[in-house]
């Protein structure tokens, strides 16, 4: 024990107290008891009673402490632009970055690949149900025409409703296209040239034309006129002749 004081004696040094900042005391009192707890009381096999009381401890010194600092005029709070070097390097924390983009990008690409497949098992479940209804149409269908043939049944609607169902997208793109009234150029016509009005009617048949047969020729009716010819008599006058007739003659002429 002499030793150690004069071993103490010996680097002790004279410093003011706010170079050694050295506060020693005891817990700060209980708020529940108002008194100070005994170091003795605390099971130091408890791990709560054993942290609340360097919390109490901690907590005395800051309150004897904190009022001395602030009468010495010593800052005691870190000022709104302090800036504090990072435990790691900028390197360390580029690599990070990067390693927290990639994991991003990994779970976008998945999420768009569940998409996807969510999509191609739709798309598969739409084709698979028309196909399904197309068979059943066609089995109905066949159905219906084997009836027919037997005679159980006189009805063709199967019919209608295979055009209807085939000409359903003709017929509604034709009524889209279709327009009432005439187009542009047709009313210009009729604006310029007008729409005819009523014929002379030279041609219809009256009543007095129907009875009178003074210009009825039978000869011409009957095909009997001059320049017809009969039927297996000779052939008429002005028909051409023919090609090797043609060539004969041509070669006469030579």
């Amino acid at each position: 024990q002499d030793g150690l004081k004069q071993c103490l004696a010996e680097f002790r040094q004279q410093l003011a107290w706010v170079e050694r900042l050295d506060v020693t005391l005891g817990p700060v009192a209980d708020p529940v008891s108002q008194s100070a707890s005994n170091t003795d009381a605390v099971d130091p096999e408890n791990d709560f009673q054993r942290e609340m009381g360097f919390y109490r401890q901690a907590q005395a010194a800051v309150l004897e402490a904190l009022p001395r600092l602030r009468k010495l005029q010593v800052p005691t709070r870190r000022p709104d632009d302090y800036f504090a070097e990072m435990a790691k390097s900028d390197q360390q924390m580029q690599k990070i970055r990067q390693k927290l983009k990639s994991k991003q990008e990994a779970m976008e690409r998945s999420e768009k690949a569940k998409q996807l497949r969510a999509m191609r098992k739709y798309g598969k479940k739409v084709q698979t149900e028309i196909l399904q209804r197309r068979q059943k149409e066609k089995k109905n269908m066949l159905n219906a025409v084997k009836k027919y043939q037997k005679g159980l049944s006189d009805k063709l609607d199967f019919l209608d409703d295979e055009q209807t169902s085939s000409q359903g997208n003709k017929k509604g793109s034709a009524s889209q296209r279709t327009k009432k009234g005439p187009n542009a150029k047709r009313r210009y016509k009729n604006q310029k040239f007008g729409f005819g009005g009523k014929k002379k009617g030279s041609k219809w048949n009256t009543k007095e034309s129907f009875n009178d047969v003074s210009s009825f020729q039978a000869k011409v009716a009957h095909n009997k006129g001059p320049g017809k010819a009969k039927k297996g008599g000779k052939k008429a006058l002005n028909k051409r002749p023919g090609k090797r007739a043609r060539q004969k003659m041509k070669n006469r002429a030579r």
